[in-house]
């Protein structure tokens, strides 16, 4: 925003920032201060199509192109994102209310993607047996597909594009993101640098909008795969729009992930590390905390000590000095976020600390929430089994480690699951019988790094290759075989 004029946000296509010609607009509004930023178009489909077939075009000659030399522009992407690190977590406070910190880690971990797919050239190795039969050669090669989509959701808006953007365009595709119209312009930071570090024209594409863009990438004949991050409803959705028209999809949906805190654990650390999972980001990451079960005599220490952190916690504008969480993305979430908290009060639950809205000097129209630990949720109710994407911790109690992981897995997301704990054989068949695609030991946010996949069970994930590392390069390729066969009275000599 430059004299409190909202900037006009724009689509890149084909090499060219341009204009959309759309005449419904969003605002992007600062969650802190409730100022507008700039202004998002909802592109129309004839402009998702310019992107596509622009993208379409640019494919043969970007396929045609040795991976070692596709890899080049992702080793300057990464030193210009490292390079305006900082810059670009400023934009990320400003639109998406993290704090610095938080900002920085992001961009940090999305980098990381960046890192990994620059050894492609490995990456995307095939295999070979020579003599698989008497003459016979066989080979596997891994092939592009063509023009693949990522639809990016609000929370993490520097880091989950760069889940996808790397590993795509370094397999030979050529990418097109549309993202959260809620938080557009760290994208077009993005965008920038990837302008900047000299992708070809076309190579990498963003189209702005909301539901009609998606709905439009999703069935266009051009656009051969499609990644998304949302609410499961969504992501149930685009999953089977993308697929009922022969695209390859994998669709992150939401969560409900859920601590087992055992008597043996180190209460202290384990209260610091599961404070930073539920409350940083003010709750709204796929991996955060968001259920606390504590194991016989936990209950009563670890009630006492999570109290203490949420209450001290210190709520405000991600810029300010010594703030420790900042808002959440809008007032709709806010005031969603309230009503689930007064269900659960309803329904028998009592309220620890917090649970309400915050107030913040300075900051009167931003949407803050206290950070809110309700006990005494039961197994089945409202807020046991629903996706709140909050600063809310729910705490339930239980006897045994068996009984933790019944209720772990009663439940129909399967995101992520954590157990804290001295003991090896309880950690063991923690991980064993839980049945969720990231599972941390010790570990509040059990995010995997770059080169392992970022797993999701049951409804947190719809498809079959999750994002980053090994699962990334086959999503983004398809496999030929090729049997070949060259007889000894066919030799030249030349």
């Amino acid at each position: 925003m430059t004299d409190g004029t909202p900037v006009e946000l724009l689509n890149f296509v084909s090499g060219a920032w341009r204009r959309s010609s759309a005449s419904d607009r969003s605002p992007v509004v600062n969650p802190a201060s409730g100022t507008t930023l700039a202004e998002v178009p909802h592109s129309a489909a004839s402009e998702v199509d310019a992107a596509v077939r622009g993208a379409a075009a640019a494919y043969p000659a970007w396929r045609d192109t040795p991976v070692v030399e596709r890899v080049q522009p992702l080793y300057r992407l990464k030193a210009i994102l490292e390079r305006d690190l900082d810059e670009i977590a400023r934009g990320i406070v400003e639109e998406c209310g993290k704090t610095f910190g938080e900002a920085k880690g992001e961009l940090q971990r999305g980098i990381e993607n960046v890192e990994v797919a620059c050894g492609m050239p490995s990456l995307m190795q095939g295999i070979n047996n020579e003599d698989v039969a008497r003459g016979i050669d066989e080979h596997m090669f891994r092939q592009p597909l063509g023009v693949v989509t990522a639809i990016t959701p609000f929370n993490f808006p520097g880091m989950i594009p760069l889940w996808f953007l790397p590993y795509a365009v370094a397999t030979g595709n050529c990418f097109v993101l549309k993202p959260s119209e809620r938080v557009p312009m760290t994208t077009q930071a993005i965008v920038r640098a990837c302008e900047e570090a000299g992708f070809p024209p076309g190579v990498v594409s963003l189209v702005n909008g909301g539901r009609p863009t998606v709905e439009a990438l999703l069935d266009h004949d051009e656009v051969r795969a499609v990644s998304f991050v949302g609410s499961t409803p969504v992501a149930r959705a685009v999953y089977a729009r993308a697929t009922a028209s022969g695209k390859r999809a994998q669709c992150q949906g939401g969560a409900k992930n859920p601590a087992v805190v055992l008597p043996d654990a180190d209460l202290d650390l384990g209260t610091r590390i599961l404070a930073d999972s539920a409350f940083g980001c003010a709750g709204q990451r796929c991996l955060a905390t968001s259920v606390a079960i504590t194991v016989g005599e936990a209950r009563e220490a670890f009630t006492e000590r999570i109290a203490e952190d949420a209450a001290s916690r210190r709520v405000g504008f991600g810029l300010d000095e010594g703030v420790q969480m900042g808002p959440v993305i809008s007032g709709e979430s806010r005031d969603r976020i309230a009503g689930l908290v007064e269900t659960g009060v309803r329904e028998g639950a009592r309220v620890v600390v917090g649970g309400g809205p915050a107030e913040v000097d300075g900051y009167a129209d931003g949407f803050f929430y206290h950070p809110t630990v309700l006990d005494g949720v039961e197994a089945g109710s409202t807020l046991s089994g629903t996706e709140v994407f909050g600063p809310v911790l729910s705490l339930m109690h239980v006897d045994t480690l068996e009984e933790a992981i019944a209720l772990v897995n009663d439940r129909p997301f399967g995101n992520q699951a954590c157990v804290f704990t001295s003991s090896g054989a309880s950690a063991r068949a923690f991980r064993r019988e839980v049945r969720a695609g990231n599972i941390g030991v010790n570990l509040g946010v059990a995010a995997p790094m770059a080169f392992f996949p970022f797993s999701g069970f049951k409804e947190s994930f719809f498809g079959d290759l999750h994002a980053q590392g090994a699962h990334g390069v086959e999503f983004y390729t398809e496999t030929k075989v090729v049997v070949e066969r060259w007889p000894a009275q066919w030799t030249r000599t030349f």
